[in-house]
């Protein structure tokens, strides 16, 4: 287990500084903004969200003017995202709890946030750690996946990936740490074709269920 945290902490040190400008890539300015940001992006790209954001929260600026609207107000500004109805619907849930429950303010609590209508344990982790609330290591699709690859977890539940995670690494470091994950899951590390051959941290990962690529033969001479 020494060991193994031991690495863990090398990996993180390594993708650090191979990344030095790791942050969340979606833009908002205030909590609100966040918390639509990060429910927008579920099953959707956080360009694609980008796209979409600034004229609704132009439109919606606070959880009071969201808590008024109807799902037909806000569906038009977030149709490109997927699952629009579905999260038009949470959205608007969601604020009409924040302005009757917690006086028109986004919660630190990561309990607080998972009451909330449409917001799973992963979101609340990530508003939570933006927040500064809450330590969490928030295990999406890509956390889930490099903690496989790298050898940290063997579980397919990301409650018990988040665990996993959390006992190789100090608290201090969860919320980077995730980042660092989610952005190397996407820059290097891909779900179908890791491109190991440039990844600063090859050498410290046992690459479990990672398909080596064949090294082409030499060509016969005709």
């Amino acid at each position: 287990m020494e060991s193994k945290r031991k690495r863990a902490v090398d990996v993180l040190d390594r993708l650090e500084e191979a990344m030095p400008d790791v942050r969340i890539e979606l833009d908002y300015r205030t909590p609100m903004e966040l918390l639509v940001a990060v429910i927008l992006s579920a099953q959707c790209t956080d360009k694609r969200v980008n796209l979409v954001t600034p004229a609704l929260f132009e439109r919606f600026p606070d959880p009071y003017s969201y808590a008024r609207a109807s799902v037909e107000e806000v569906e038009p500004f977030i149709q490109s995202c997927g699952l629009y109805r579905a999260k038009a619907k949470n959205i608007i849930a969601a604020a009409r709890a924040l302005v009757d429950e917690h006086g028109g303010e986004v919660p630190h609590s990561r309990a607080a946030l998972e009451e909330l209508p449409g917001v799973g344990r992963k979101t609340a982790g990530v508003v939570c750690i933006h927040l500064g609330g809450d330590d969490a290591f928030p295990v999406d699709t890509h956390v889930k996946r490099l903690a496989y690859r790298l050898g940290f977890s063997r579980h397919e539940d990301p409650d018990k990936v988040e665990l996993d995670m959390q006992a190789l690494l100090p608290p201090e470091r969860w919320a980077k740490g995730h980042q660092l994950l989610v952005w190397h899951g996407r820059r290097t590390c891909f779900a179908r074709a890791p491109a190991c051959e440039r990844c600063p941290v090859a050498d410290l990962c046992p690459k479990k269920g990672v398909r080596t690529r064949p090294t082409p033969g030499p060509r016969a001479t005709p």
